[in-house]
């Protein structure tokens, strides 16, 4: 055989090689350090566990790509992902215009409405004008911080932002904050916890405001940059054909406090 031959005959079996093998690239999913039960948290031996995690885990062999979970403040998530340290956002983020201003969002991948809880006093008036005077904890720069800053604090309702979603519920559960508002969903797992059941109660679940779309967005997306656009073409075929498949409400039998409190996407 001629070396022309062999060139030819190598190239050839690299061409099929590379067409057999499925495309396999590395996606950086950042995800917010601080925990955020039943979501994202991790266990005893260190490993990121959770619906989210699962999700993720599930979107990334949907659409074939190798994906690292990487964990990041919250506070500085958006500014990883426009940096390039992160690929992809699956932090339970809300999709809002102002956000869209700055990166881009997947169609929604799970929603969830807002609640309030208390201590166990059977006193379930969430009214502003009941709860004048009152110390409201919220996790910062979210939805729940936008909705009580708007509709509670004008009214007398005294706020204080948290980095956690753990820290405001240590606190209420210690007797040092009157309520918390926060996603039903990561409440309700909350209050299944001893220290929970111990302490606290649903007070109500909260209407999110229809004509005020800038507080809680368009439910939780994956973000990504804006230049990024197969990606998230991808991502959005990926979100579909798992919708469709019924793997959402597949992975959320895994976390039964989660069983009929979620709106998943259909897929339609």
């Amino acid at each position: 055989m001629t070396w022309t031959s062999r060139l030819a005959l190598g190239a050839a079996f690299a061409a099929l090689v590379a067409s057999a093998a499925p495309a396999m690239a590395d996606l950086k999913i950042g995800i917010a350090a601080e925990p955020y039960p039943p979501f994202a948290s991790q266990d005893a031996s260190g490993k990121w566990v959770g619906w989210e995690i699962d999700a993720a885990n599930a979107l990334c062999a949907q659409i074939n790509e190798k994906c690292e979970i990487v964990a990041t403040a919250w506070d500085g998530i958006i500014p990883a992902l426009t940096a390039k340290q992160i690929d992809v956002i699956m932090a339970s983020m809300l999709i809002t215009e102002k956000r869209k201003q700055v990166i881009d969002f997947t169609q929604f991948y799970y929603d969830t409405p807002p609640a309030i809880i208390g201590p166990k006093d059977g006193d379930k008036d969430i009214s502003p004008e009941h709860i004048k005077g009152k110390t409201l904890g919220v996790q910062v720069s979210t939805g729940h911080e936008r909705y009580a800053s708007k509709y509670l604090v004008p009214a007398g309702v005294v706020l204080k932002t948290y980095s956690t979603q753990d820290e405001a519920n240590n606190d209420l559960a210690a007797g040092r904050l009157d309520l918390v508002l926060a996603n039903s969903s990561a409440l309700y797992d909350f209050l299944d916890t001893d220290q929970g059941k111990a302490c606290c109660e649903i007070k109500s679940i909260v209407e999110k405001p229809k004509d005020d779309p800038g507080i809680y967005g368009e439910g939780v997306g994956a973000g990504v940059r804006k230049e990024d656009t197969a990606l998230k073409d991808k991502l959005n075929a990926g979100i579909t054909a798992l919708a469709k498949a019924g793997k959402f409400e597949e992975i959320t039998k895994n976390y039964p406090q989660l069983v009929g409190k979620m709106t998943l996407p259909t897929g339609n």
